[in-house]
């Protein structure tokens, strides 16, 4: 089984990501990092490969997908409050990103939403699990 996820994600300037994504309160593990990437730290076994263009297509003999005109995946976060969701967006926002989708709130459930630089599309949920409705 899988011990840790890496998501790979194609952005144009590598160093305005870095200081978007610091400006959020992430940090970057410097032993990969270099002049085309960087290993964005999410949690603690979970990252996110910043990769410019170039860089992300030597991965992939498909075309890199352009986020601002289509969405390939969106990268969901939890947090530990609702008051935790609406200040990262609002760093997202202040740091040039944009909200992308309308704030959710489902009682156990609250989720905001930004794409980054690039048009990544982030959803930034909290959820109080105990007071989930039963499954059907």
């Amino acid at each position: 089984m899988a011990t840790k996820i890496f998501v790979n994600l194609p952005v144009k300037d590598l160093q305005k990501s870095i200081t978007f994504f610091t400006h959020l309160g992430f940090s970057f593990n410097p032993q990969f990092t270099d002049e085309t990437a960087t290993c964005m730290i999410i949690g603690e076994n979970i990252f996110a490969m910043l990769m410019v263009d170039t860089r992300f297509q030597e991965f992939t003999k498909k075309a890199v997908a352009d986020a601002h005109k289509t969405t390939e995946v969106i990268l969901a976060l939890d947090a530990e409050s609702r008051e935790a969701v609406d200040d990262l967006v609002v760093k997202a926002v202040e740091a040039g990103g944009s909200i992308y989708a309308d704030r959710h709130d489902h009682g156990w459930m609250y989720y905001h939403s930004f794409a980054d630089l690039d048009g990544h599309q982030w959803e930034v949920m909290y959820m109080d699990e105990n007071a989930a409705p039963p499954s059907a």
